[in-house]
């Protein structure tokens, strides 16, 4: 492996808001915060914010205002769709944009409208999934999950033969795009061309994804297109409150929403109504414009820093960081790739005989380091990795006040650099040497 890595501050740091906050830690002393905990959500980009706020003196309640603001904000918030579909390689002309507040609601929404009653319709999970591309399938369809190996990563031989099993009844396949716990980037190209030779569809869960590599829709062989992609801005530093939901046109002309109300009808009486056109009717309520013109502003500043550019600065920090670890005795890393192999900038670890929630608050109140702990809600993801029996977990839950098995994820941004990761080095091998004396 090269090791020679460029040791600099992120050019990117000054594109970010509250890099250089001071914040208080151990015995009334202040330091700069360091954030590795981007996978939860990222801080505003400055570009987002002077947006938003350049914004914010023409905004207006949007569509059927005849006010020059209105019909103003109206065009911005509509305008957006086309931006939001170029980002991913959508097609324009097939494809839908419709808003919502998180990847949460989109996959709630998308396991609404394909539920047609079939209880021998059959969804597709995987055992790394974020139970927020788990739980809205299990009330609907009969799920299934494709194992991972010994390393936790996805099986595509497993994957085909559920496929095969489930006889042509498998609707869709559902998958992340890249694990919010190891880091792993599924090749969700392989994945659509397999589910659509087995006449099923595809959905990728972007959350962890699209902030750190480009994805491209439709690539050159049509078999490997993705149907259906959700993600969320506050996860690509444009924290509004705004996600998205693509996906083909036709499906959503298809049945009504599953959240009706204002703006989603034409015309109502109360014995029948008119429903709007997609992607409208599926946006019931007074949009989040603001959140709209955030998310497109983070998508313009991305681009013009370069998705592979993005890709490749984190993967350096990542095998950086990885290499300082791995010399570290006691620690157990949960996440392996060799050189070359996809993966976002994520990194699951555990310090020998230590608690992981006690190694986090550790890193916070001696040197400001913001990490997250615990299963990172992808629990069954985590009890595998963590080698815990379905026996184990029945102790949890007949105890729901003992200590919560998981581990402890570092995870980075584009605006994170290598001097952090020494500061994390420091602190960690500072506690594997003596660890009685932080407490």
């Amino acid at each position: 492996m090269n090791l020679n890595f460029k040791l600099s501050r992120s050019m990117y740091r000054p594109l970010i808001v509250g890099v250089d906050t001071k914040i208080p830690i151990r015995n009334g002393r202040y330091t700069t915060a360091i954030n590795f905990d981007n996978a939860a959500s990222t801080p505003p980009l400055v570009s987002v914010l002077e947006e938003v706020n350049q914004f914010s003196a023409m905004y207006s309640s949007i569509h059927r205002g005849t006010g020059y603001k209105s019909q103003f904000s109206s065009n911005l918030f509509e305008e957006a769709r086309s931006i939001i579909l170029k980002f991913v390689n959508a097609d324009p002309q097939k494809d839908t944009v419709i808003y919502v507040k998180n990847t949460t609601e989109a996959i709630n929404k998308l396991s609404y409208r394909l539920w047609d009653g079939d209880k021998k319709s059959v969804v597709l999970s995987t055992w790394m999934e974020h139970h927020s591309n788990d739980l809205p399938w299990r009330s609907k369809f009969k799920v299934d999950y494709v194992e991972t190996d010994s390393k936790g990563k996805l099986s595509l031989e497993d994957l085909e033969s559920k496929l095969i099993k489930h006889k042509g009844n498998v609707k869709l396949i559902t998958v992340t795009g890249a694990s919010n716990v190891t880091g792993y980037v599924n090749p969700i190209h392989k994945i659509a061309e397999l589910a659509h030779r087995y006449k099923a569809k595809i959905l990728v869960d972007g959350a962890q994804l699209v902030p750190h590599n480009a994805v491209n829709m439709n690539p050159k062989n049509p078999l490997q297109h993705i149907d259906y992609l959700a993600f969320s801005a506050h996860k690509m530093y444009a924290p509004f409150g705004i996600g998205v939901l693509i996906g083909p046109k036709e499906l959503f002309k298809q049945r009504v929403s599953e959240f009706v109300g204002g703006g989603t009808a034409q015309v109502v009486t109360h014995n029948w109504v008119v429903w709007e056109d997609t992607p409208h009717k599926d946006e019931a309520g007074s949009p989040n414009v603001i959140g709209v013109i955030a998310l497109v502003t983070a998508i313009k500043t991305l681009t013009a820093i370069g998705m592979h550019t993005i890709d490749h600065y984190e993967n350096q920090l990542t095998m950086y960081a990885n290499s300082k670890l791995q010399l570290i005795p006691g620690i157990t890393l949960y996440s392996q790739t060799a050189p070359g192999e996809p993966r976002i900038g994520v990194i699951p670890f555990n310090i020998k005989g230590m608690d992981h929630d006690r190694v986090a608050h550790i890193l916070s109140n001696y040197a400001g380091i913001a990490v997250r702990t615990g299963c990172f809600c992808t629990q069954p993801y985590i009890q595998k990795l963590l080698a815990i029996s379905p026996k184990q977990m029945e102790f949890y839950k007949k105890s729901a006040e003992a200590p919560r098995p998981g581990v402890v994820r570092l995870s980075f941004g584009l605006y994170n650099d290598f001097s952090e990761i020494d500061v994390l080095i420091d602190l960690i091998e500072r506690i594997v040497r003596n660890p009685t004396t932080f407490f």
